[in-house]
């Protein structure tokens, strides 16, 4: 769930950097981020089904299945660092909403 949590957290704020326009500060370094990062999810959730076909009893594909496990490891951790740095470059909604919620209450 909190694969499927990250994805959609992803894709808001791919659609807020958008919205933004090339004017905002990181713009193209943050589109980019975030695609590789919406990519790479997809890419783990992809090998996750993969490995989860797989028989873990039969021998043979054992190395295999460790292979690709570590290889998800491997991807999910590239993916962790890249969101840091998403979360870094800072995605945020500007307009009615982030102006209401900016003012101190009186």
């Amino acid at each position: 769930m909190l694969d499927v949590a990250l994805f959609v957290s992803n894709a808001t704020q791919l659609k807020v950097v958008l919205e933004q326009g090339p004017s905002s500060h990181h713009y193209t370094t943050l589109v980019t981020l975030i695609s590789i990062s919406l990519l790479l999810q997809v890419v783990i959730g992809i090998l996750l089904m993969v490995i989860a076909r797989l028989n873990l009893n039969e021998v043979e594909k054992q190395w295999r299945l460790n292979q690709l496990n570590n290889a998800a490891t491997a991807l999910v951790f590239i993916t962790v660092v890249i969101n840091v740095f998403i979360t870094a470059f800072g995605a945020h909604k500007t307009g009615f909403l982030a102006a209401r919620t900016s003012r101190t209450p009186l």
